[in-house]
């Protein structure tokens, strides 16, 4: 009986260290291409879309879900045949320490990988209107730098930052300009839509100005991240500033809150070459129709954009999003297919 003991005691230390090894040894699951939305309305699948679900729909639905350790609560890593797609929360820490968490865990090959960020966005006028899709070549954060009160500025003054040059080497990042000129040309024709009711109120709100009643279309542009939701003349025209005092080769075309510190992330990654912005307007980046920053961020305000009958960002959402996944499907399968 002690014979019969030993025996099994030692096929037990011989076995658990060879299955942890094989364990330690598995080949990493090769990703291709990581897609990055920022936030989910309701389920990933079936009902109105956010930034996840078409995306989902298209590429990662029926695959396998990982949890991610420092990911974003809840959310999970979906693979699915070399694409995975993870819901990183909006801001730039969530957005950075999510793609930081991804990129870092060991069970995934990310050696070859493209990382798409997509998402919704507030956009300029004269260049862009609401339902416009965008490659973005440059991303530019909004917060580094010197900000000031406009009513602590001397009179006549027009811009409210300061450039830091200490800041430089992370307040902007230029994407690989090589792959942006493939994928444009990839993108640059693809068709997208727009809905009546928008059409209306920009034309309402630019005194039916041609440039903002024309049909939306594929863009390049520079995005500018910011930690907060800002709108008005003043802001807009800091971004302007930023974008022309940084040198990015696309016009400020974007205002949303994550790409800049993501990029810096695949900066010191060592993967920025592969990074990719796909971004769409939901809404301007002015106020609009009467719109006031007390009433527009007001949920009793009858068009406040908390309201589910906004004109503004409400409207377009799902027309937008529509057009953001036209787009991104075209960059996507040139990955998977091997002609980008």
């Amino acid at each position: 009986m002690k014979r019969l003991f030993a025996f099994l005691l030692m096929t037990v230390l011989l076995v658990v260290p060879a299955l942890t090894l094989a364990e330690n040894d598995a080949q990493p699951i090769e990703i291709k291409v990581l897609i990055l939305p920022k936030f989910e309305s309701g389920e990933m699948f079936g009902d109105f879309p956010g930034e996840a679900q078409l995306y989902y729909e298209g590429y990662c639905m029926g695959g396998e879900e990982y949890d991610i350790v420092g990911g974003f609560e809840g959310n999970k890593l979906y693979v699915k045949d070399g694409v995975a797609m993870y819901v990183t929360g909006m801001g730039k820490v969530n957005s950075s320490m999510s793609l930081f968490a991804v990129l870092s865990d060991d069970r995934f090959d990310f050696s070859n990988a493209y990382v798409i960020s997509t998402g919704c966005a507030g956009s300029a006028p004269e260049y862009t209107v609401m339902g416009d899709v965008f490659l973005i070549t440059a991303a530019v954060d909004f917060d580094l730098g010197h900000h000031a009160d406009i009513r602590e500025l001397s009179e006549g003054a027009i811009t409210t930052w300061f450039h830091d040059p200490s800041y430089d080497s992370s307040s902007h990042k230029i994407l690989n300009a090589e792959l942006m000129d493939r994928l444009w040309e990839l993108v640059k024709d693809v068709e997208i839509a727009t809905t009546e009711r928008t059409r209306n109120y920009m034309a309402a709100a630019f005194d039916n100005a041609d440039w903002a009643t024309r049909d939306p279309k594929v863009l390049r542009g520079t995005t500018v991240s910011g930690d907060n939701y800002w709108k008005g003349t003043y802001d807009h025209m800091n971004a302007e500033l930023m974008v022309k005092t940084y040198g990015c080769p696309d016009p400020y075309a974007t205002t949303e809150m994550e790409d800049a510190a993501m990029a810096v992330v695949m900066d010191r990654m060592g993967m920025l070459d592969r990074f990719i912005i796909v971004r769409d307007s939901v809404n301007m980046d002015v106020f609009m129709n009467g719109a006031t920053p007390e009433s527009l961020w007001d949920p009793e305000f009858e068009d406040s954009l908390a309201s589910e009958e906004s004109v503004e960002s409400a409207d377009i959402f799902r027309t937008a999003r529509e057009n953001n996944f036209k787009v991104g499907s075209v960059i996507i399968d040139a990955i998977l297919n091997g002609s980008l």
